[in-house]
């Protein structure tokens, strides 16, 4: 399924990053390697734009996280954690992540979607019509089978322990 990539390509990168925390976390008791991931996904091409979308909560934990992801040269959207009656909490970038994509389709010659939610699956199909390569990075055992078979290209990140950072202390 691999496709060619040459330096004289434009990329953007959008990053679903709670989809590749809680990934990581389940899979592998670990975190996100985001400096590795942003390398694999630019792969030499000139990267135009990367976009992580982030989720904030009330303590304000992940400010330290967010301050990194900017020193790395990815912009970071930022949404507050929904929480509603009765616990339950929501933290979805879905639809925003794809406008985004979609916008930038028509300045860029691939788009790298860095998450596993099927969801992005009709945004794969539309990118694929002729607007940009589409690329999917993500767990191959967690991310859905229809994006990895949609997408141009699919690097499955279980398979390099870089892209994995140090195994989480078991309370975490």
């Amino acid at each position: 399924m691999s496709v060619i990539k040459h330096k004289s390509q434009r990329v953007a990168v959008f990053m679903d990053v709670q989809n590749m925390y809680h990934s990581a976390k389940n899979l592998f008791h670990a975190r996100v390697n985001f400096k590795e991931i942003l390398k694999a996904a630019v792969a030499g091409r000139q990267l135009i734009r990367a976009i992580a979308y982030v989720i904030k909560t009330e303590s304000g934990e992940e400010k330290n996280f967010f301050e990194a992801l900017t020193s790395m040269g990815v912009e970071t959207k930022v949404k507050d954690l929904q929480i509603f009656a009765g616990g339950t909490k929501k933290a979805d970038w879905d639809v925003g992540m794809a406008i985004d994509a979609i916008f930038l389709a028509e300045k860029v010659d691939a788009i790298v979607l860095v998450t596993g939610d099927g969801d992005f699956v009709p945004l794969v199909e539309y990118l694929k019509g002729g607007r940009a390569q589409a690329e999917v990075i993500a767990f191959g055992r967690s991310a859905s089978q229809r994006l990895k078979e949609a997408a141009d290209d699919f690097i499955d990140l279980g398979e390099d322990p870089r892209y994995l950072l140090k195994a989480r202390r078991a309370q975490e």
